[in-house]
């Protein structure tokens, strides 16, 4: 559920039935206000994270005359002004799910802004994901006066989808932050996998667009001369493979498992948990351990991926068929799974540096991340 837009500031306070005079909100003076204090901030229960922080800072219109200490606590008699404003039916958060790590803002003399306060909140796992929390921090002790309309920051905990958040790799690519990645050399087997988004088929170079790997090397692209728009080629050391049934749906989300068997050279395609086909290639190990390693990009900066890309990972081991058809798993896994040795989220929402959960083999975005709002599974 969406929120309902924030009612005007003249309805909160009375929704919040403030007893002080109506020019003392229209005359602010050198009040304390919290600026965000109209938008509650929003922690997202998704499966794959236990705990989140809160942080936020206040302001005054002018600069502090003296250092200035404001306190906040929670007051869950506010719990209910929250649901009158918004038209929810939240309940308070547990208190053995939040704690106050910093509940004091301090302005410093000659400034207007304050450090922040900050909240974690953790053990979302024990929440119920059907429900949604709050928790009122509002300030409760002030060196200075606060402006009631502005005292009370609402902290919401919802659940969410699996996948919020994903990334756009249009005219964009990403490369390893550092050289090293030695837990993706040599691999015996190997099993590669993404969840995608394509919009168009087609690129400006050759038709093709790129999911991952190294030119030349070992490499997931779409399309290439004399194939369709939409057929996958998984380019190896001792030759190019691909197969009529490794072709995607375009306008689609697409859940991409691919496995490599060096001892046998098979490898075989799964989509949307569904086993294509299986070809034979060579009997070479598989490797991403090199700085030539891209993601949306091989022969050059033309081939990327049109369209958005999400949960990117590499194994050590050839999943099972079982594994792999199982509903959730391509929208989230343990970073902790067996065999995991690459995990890139794309999920960031925000900054151009793509984590690694798995071996801390971070990703650094080419051009400006364009990051995209989604709710997976659809």
């Amino acid at each position: 559920m969406k929120f309902k837009s924030y009612i005007s500031v003249v309805a909160l306070m009375a929704a919040l039935s403030f007893t002080a005079c109506q020019d003392d909100y229209e005359n602010v003076d050198n009040r304390v206000l919290d600026n965000g204090a109209q938008s509650p901030s929003l922690v997202l229960m998704d499966g794959t994270v236990s705990e989140d922080t809160v942080a936020f800072n206040v302001s005054m219109v002018d600069l502090a005359p003296t250092d200035v200490e404001i306190t906040y606590g929670p007051d869950f008699s506010l719990v209910d002004v929250y649901n009158t404003i918004y038209g929810e039916n939240a309940i308070a958060l547990p208190a053995e799910n939040f704690e106050l790590v910093q509940p004091v803002a301090t302005i410093p003399v000659d400034a207007v802004k304050s450090s922040d306060v900050k909240v974690r909140i953790y053990d979302l796992e024990n929440l119920d994901r059907e429900l949604v929390y709050v928790l009122p921090l509002t300030v409760k002790s002030s060196d200075v006066p606060v402006l009631e309309s502005m005292k009370t920051r609402f902290i919401v905990v919802r659940g969410a989808a699996l996948i919020n958040v994903v990334c756009n790799m249009v005219e964009n690519s990403a490369s390893f932050v550092n050289a090293s990645a030695p837990a993706l050399g040599g691999l015996n087997e190997m099993t590669f996998q993404c969840l995608f988004y394509v919009e168009e088929w087609g690129g400006s170079d050759s038709n093709i667009q790129t999911l991952a790997g190294i030119e030349g090397s070992w490499l997931f692209r779409i399309s290439d001369s004399g194939l369709p728009a939409n057929q996958l080629q998984f380019v190896t050391p001792s030759g190019n493979l691909t197969s009529s049934e490794w072709q995607l749906p375009n306008k689609k989300w697409v859940a991409l498992s691919f496995t490599w068997n060096a001892s046998t050279g098979e490898a075989t395609l799964f989509l949307d948990g569904v086993k294509k086909a299986t070809v034979k290639g060579g009997n070479r190990t598989f490797s991403w351990n090199s700085s030539s390693f891209n993601v949306g990009k091989s022969w050059n900066d033309n081939r990327w991926l049109n369209g958005n890309l999400s949960e990117v990972r590499v194994w050590n081991r050839i999943l099972s068929d079982a594994e792999i058809a199982e509903p959730t798993q391509p929208y989230t896994v343990s970073p902790e799974s067996d065999g995991l040795v690459a995990y890139w989220k794309f999920n960031e929402g925000g900054g151009d540096v793509i984590k690694d959960y798995a071996n801390g083999y971070d990703l650094q975005m080419k051009n400006t991340a364009k990051w995209v709002q989604v709710s997976l599974p659809e």
